[in-house]
């Protein structure tokens, strides 16, 4: 994108100075390539804008991605914790039920 911008502004810088020097230019001519070296400059300031909001969206976007998985880590670590206990007292009772059957 920044690439664009600064191409395009070459481009419009460079026209305005061949125009220039070849002397040979009306006013008119010269007032219509400024114009269009300031729509220039004036497209690559709004582009540049839209890649700044749309960078500023993906940061958020991300940040709310991350925050997302850090819920779900953590949600997940809850579950194997509530598993190890719920398998622990399952051993519990199938040796308590063990034990009373052999007596």
């Amino acid at each position: 994108m920044k690439n664009t911008i600064s191409n395009t502004l070459k481009a419009g810088a460079a026209a305005l100075f061949f125009v220039a020097a070849s002397g040979c230019v009306s006013q008119a001519t010269v007032d219509e390539i400024r114009a269009t070296a300031d729509k220039a400059v004036q497209d690559a300031a709004a582009a540049q804008q839209a890649a700044d909001a749309a960078a500023s969206a993906a940061q958020a976007a991300r940040s709310t991605a991350d925050s997302a998985q850090r819920a779900a880590n953590q949600a997940l670590q809850a579950a194997q914790a509530s598993q190890a206990c719920c398998d622990a007292t399952n051993e519990k009772v199938d040796r308590m039920f063990k034990q009373s059957q052999s007596k």
